[in-house]
């Protein structure tokens, strides 16, 4: 049995102003890499997401997800000896994260400068939607508008043309939380190697846009992003693309590779269709791409989710079924690997967790 190991940010301490999903996120994600999280919210509201969804009791589910593993503070940083109560704990503090429009911390008189001088030690990572300047540095946003400025939305629709909404917020989890985590963990080394602390400016749109290479790529290749749908990793090869089952249900095939598409071909029982294959010259996107695909559709139609996922369990080709989270919660791996479990909060009872996204071993 493993034993339990000392988690590599125990000992930091993090001061917490965020509210919803992107600070929020990337603080449990240091919770969960050992670090002490003190979440500061307002006496009156506190963090929206405390009431957002149903609330069996006192909060919401979306608030205990995002939450776990925090201690709990109330402060109003608009009374002058709260505010001077916050200072001093930023003064025995490693990290402080805020999510307020730019400018609001320095209103407040807790911003960058004042917090520098306190604790000249001390990072603070700021996580907006357009970043600390620049033009649009005082617009509201959401995630909708950050992936659709960043040019990651426009790939992404559905078989009507019109862009799919995802339930995976990738302006706030990838712009705002995995950004600031990277930022707040580089900034910390920073601290330790040279005694200084600094300031991290997290654009949630830039780290989407930053990310979001493979347009990037069709414009440096093409002039121009492909259509939508018809790129090599949003539909425009059979070999990587979704299919519909006979109850409803889909099926994921990642058969990206030529020897991985030659697998799924003899699961199908179709050898014919092995030489058809992006990387020995069929067009992506086009003719001979789009009618080995609609073969595809007309094979994967003949059975259900269950019958193609006991076919393909044990051929190596990249082909899963896609699963609800209901089932995904209860699938072997995650159950395994210890990253789903019932867990037990205060006033809500029994709640489905995830577990750390990233592990440690000695």
């Amino acid at each position: 049995m493993n034993q339990p190991i000392d988690k590599p940010l125990q000992g930091v301490r993090v001061l917490d102003l965020t509210r919803l999903l992107p600070g929020p996120m990337a603080t449990l994600h240091l919770a969960d890499m050992g670090a002490d999280v003190i979440k500061i919210e307002d006496p009156g509201v506190g963090d929206y997401a405390r009431t957002m969804g149903p609330v069996r009791h006192e909060v919401s589910q979306f608030f205990v997800a995002v939450n776990r593993g925090k201690k709990f503070m109330r402060l109003d940083l608009k009374n002058a000896g709260q505010r001077e109560e916050f200072l001093k704990l930023a003064e025995a503090a490693d990290v402080v994260v805020e999510s307020f429009r730019p400018g609001v911390m320095d209103k407040l008189g807790i911003g960058w400068e004042v917090l520098k001088r306190r604790n000249p030690r001390l990072v603070m990572c700021a996580i907006s939607g357009y970043g600390q300047d620049g033009p649009l540095a005082q617009m509201a946003g959401h995630d909708l508008n950050y992936v659709g400025l960043a040019g990651m939305l426009e790939q992404n629709v559905g078989p009507d043309g019109i862009p799919a909404l995802s339930n995976l917020q990738v302006g706030d989890l990838l712009g705002g939380a995995q950004a600031a985590v990277q930022g707040i963990l580089a900034a910390l080394i920073g601290v330790k190697t040279n005694g200084r602390g600094r300031f991290i400016d997290v654009s949630m749109t830039d780290a989407v846009f930053a990310h979001n290479i493979m347009p990037l790529v069709a414009v440096n290749n093409h002039g121009r992003t492909a259509p939508p749908g018809h790129d090599l990793l949003t539909g425009g090869v059979p070999c990587y693309n979704v299919y519909r089952a006979s109850d409803n249900r889909f099926m994921a095939v990642g058969a990206l590779e030529l020897k991985f598409w030659e697998a799924c071909c003899d699961v199908l029982q179709r050898p014919d269709l092995k030489a058809r294959h992006w990387s020995l010259g069929q067009e992506v996107g086009g003719a001979d791409a789009m009618a080995v695909k609609a073969e595809l559709d007309a094979i994967f139609a003949q059975h259900s989710l269950a019958a193609w996922t006991e076919k393909f369990s044990t051929a190596d080709c990249c082909v899963t079924p896609v699963l609800r989270m209901d089932e995904a919660l209860m699938h072997p791996l995650f159950q395994a690997r210890g990253m789903a479990a019932q867990q037990t909060h205060a006033s809500e009872g029994k709640y489905w967790a995830t577990g750390p996204a990233v592990k440690f071993k000695e």
